[in-house]
Parts: structure tokens; C-alpha cells; sequence
């Protein structure tokens, strides 16, 4: 499968899946430590995989509140 949707916010992804009617599952990954600030609001598509079911598996990731878009 092809990954299209690495690196891709996950409000975009999200809404895509919706609308074709995909079965999916997402799960959010944080830091072990606290040096670097994140805003949860921006998530994005860190890992994806497709189990034997069809069903689609998102590992998702917050932005670096220094890297957020303005």
C-alpha cells in the first residue's frame, strides 16, 4: 500500500476517509518528555498500515508549537 497520507494533516486525512467510507482506526503518539512544546490541535499522519481486514491503523503526532502554521 502506498502511503499516501504520511505527513499529511490529519483533519485532511480524516475527512477523506469519511467520505469514502473507509474503516480506520487512529491512536495518538506523544513524547516521552516535555523539552519541545506541541499543540494537539495540529495533528499529522506519522505511521499507516492496512491490517489483513482492510482496516486502516493511523499512528498520529502533534506538531512542534515552533513549527505550526501561521
Amino acid at each position: 500500500m502506498a502511503d499516501g497520507h504520511i505527513g499529511r494533516p490529519w483533519r485532511e486525512v480524516e475527512a477523506e476517509l469519511r467520505q469514502s467510507g473507509l474503516r480506520y482506526v487512529s491512536e495518538i503518539t506523544r513524547p516521552t518528555r516535555d523539552f519541545f512544546k506541541i499543540d494537539e490541535k495540529y495533528l499529522y499522519v506519522l505511521r499507516e498500515r492496512k491490517d489483513p481486514e482492510g482496516n486502516l491503523h493511523f499512528v498520529l503526532a502533534a506538531r512542534s508549537a515552533g513549527v505550526l502554521p501561521r
